[in-house]
């Protein structure tokens, strides 16, 4: 086995090909990894760690693990999560650079966390809204939608931040103080996609309707805000042939954006190009309850 410093640690199978359409190894996976550090760190930190291990790159058989190993290094924190099915488990948090190096080392090439962070678990930190197209060719709808949940934040006094999920939609995020439990962001956030459905007012371009079946235009999804759901956070690598990256954007790109423009052999001129469009998100955050009465909600 090759094993070759690169960071703080020794990097096992630098050169194995990871994502063979582009050509790029494991290596360059961890190489990514440190260059954005400072930017992703922010959007990792005190939150638990859902593992989803490709030990052989995008083309093999992949794994969850939500247990960190039991022998993992002293600079990658855990902490213990019991749910409500009896069951348990020790989750990784990354806090720091060589955990997130240690991280990409075991084949971990997305960075998937809980909307909360450590010691208060059971309160998210933002609200999401997903928006997740449910045919080919909706990617325009997807911008156009994005501009309304923005003018609905605005109006309730959220800061609302964008990025390309990395795949095929995009996600919209408002930092909050962690002071409600999932449940209620969840109902807070389903009135406020209903709210943006209603204002597009064409099923066929935007929709809150659960079953998939029934569904025509983009999901504007609320559903991830629960407990134990997990996204790619910002700056994280998704498992695609090209290598694309879960990219934050400025308001004023969202009309003309394209996820395929942001990806491990790119995001490097793009941050130098455009710095880092969620710089002092975590500085943001709203008071929730205030805001429930404006949805037509009760607390």
């Amino acid at each position: 086995m090759i094993c070759r410093k690169i960071g703080a640690m020794r990097v096992t199978n630098e050169d194995k090909v990871f994502f063979p359409e582009r050509g790029l190894t494991k290596g360059d996976l961890v190489r990514y990894y440190l260059d954005v550090a400072n930017l992703a760190l922010p959007h990792l930190r005190r939150r638990l760690f859902h593992m989803v291990r490709y030990p052989h790159g995008v083309d093999g058989e992949f794994f969850h693990q939500k247990r960190v190993p039991a022998n993992h290094p002293p600079y990658v924190d855990d902490f213990f999560v019991p749910f409500p099915s009896g069951h348990s488990t020790v989750f990784a948090v990354v806090n720091n650079k060589s955990a997130l190096e240690w991280l990409a080392n075991l084949g971990c090439i997305e960075l998937h966390t809980w909307h909360s962070r450590v010691p208060e678990i059971e309160r998210p930190d933002y609200v999401l809204i997903d928006l997740d197209p449910s045919a080919e060719g909706q990617w325009p709808y997807v911008r156009e939608i994005a501009l309304v949940v923005k003018q609905v934040m605005d109006e309730l006094g959220l800061a609302a931040f964008p990025k390309t999920s990395g795949a095929t939609g995009l996600h919209i995020m408002a930092p909050i103080k962690p002071e409600l439990e999932f449940p209620d962001v969840r109902r807070f956030a389903k009135a406020l996609a209903e709210e943006v459905e209603r204002r597009v007012g064409n099923q066929d371009v935007a929709t809150t309707t659960w079953r998939v079946a029934d569904r025509r235009g983009v999901f504007v999804d609320f559903g991830q805000n629960s407990r134990d759901k997990t996204i790619a956070t910002a700056y994280s690598v998704r498992p695609t042939p090209d290598a694309r990256v879960s990219a934050p954007l400025r308001w004023e790109e969202v009309p003309d954006v394209e996820p395929s423009a942001f990806a491990v052999e790119t995001m490097r001129d793009r941050i130098a190009e455009a710095g880092d469009p969620m710089a002092g998100m975590w500085r943001q955050k709203a008071s929730l309850p205030t805001r429930f009465e404006r949805l037509g909600l009760e607390l």
